[in-house]
């Protein structure tokens, strides 16, 4: 099954990529890696999904808005390269959560982004990790992710 089948099996659509409001590009390419800027999690008409984990947001709330976040970086993926299958691994994800300071529970948030990425590529989804608090975010994001992705 290719992984936009998958996708369609999941009930998942992609969305075009917001351009950027800065001087970046969301997709960076160097021999055969993309770096992914950061991506947050994004209400259906687009808007940032804001909000400090651990006050605002419980840790299972942010579990999803980071699965949400791995979409858009799927789809920022699919803008770039074309087509999806592309994608040989998933190499590494940064994860950034919006926390209080109290907050631990990082990893288990980014568990929203690595999950999501096992179910749609598999083994290819398997990646290294870094999941780290934040004492804020821009526009006050609930998490925030980058990537590096090996493609052919």
């Amino acid at each position: 099954m290719s992984i936009e089948d998958k996708l369609k099996e999941l009930g998942i659509e992609l969305q075009t990529p917001p351009s950027p409001v800065a001087n970046y590009i969301p997709v960076q390419q160097t021999g055969n890696l993309i770096y992914l800027s950061g991506q947050g999690p994004r209400d259906e008409e687009g808007n940032f999904i804001t909000g400090k984990v651990g006050a605002d947001i419980s840790a299972e709330q942010a579990y999803d808005l980071s699965r949400n976040t791995a979409i858009n970086l799927i789809s920022a993926m699919k803008s770039y390269l074309g087509s999806l299958e592309r994608v040989v691994k998933i190499v590494k994800v940064f994860g950034m959560v919006n926390a209080t300071s109290d907050f631990t529970d990082h990893p288990k948030v980014i568990n929203g982004c690595s999950d999501f990425f096992v179910e749609v590529f598999e083994d290819k989804g398997r990646h290294a990790r870094s999941a780290v608090g934040m004492g804020s975010l821009p526009n006050n994001m609930a998490v925030e992710i980058e990537i590096i992705v090996e493609v052919s």
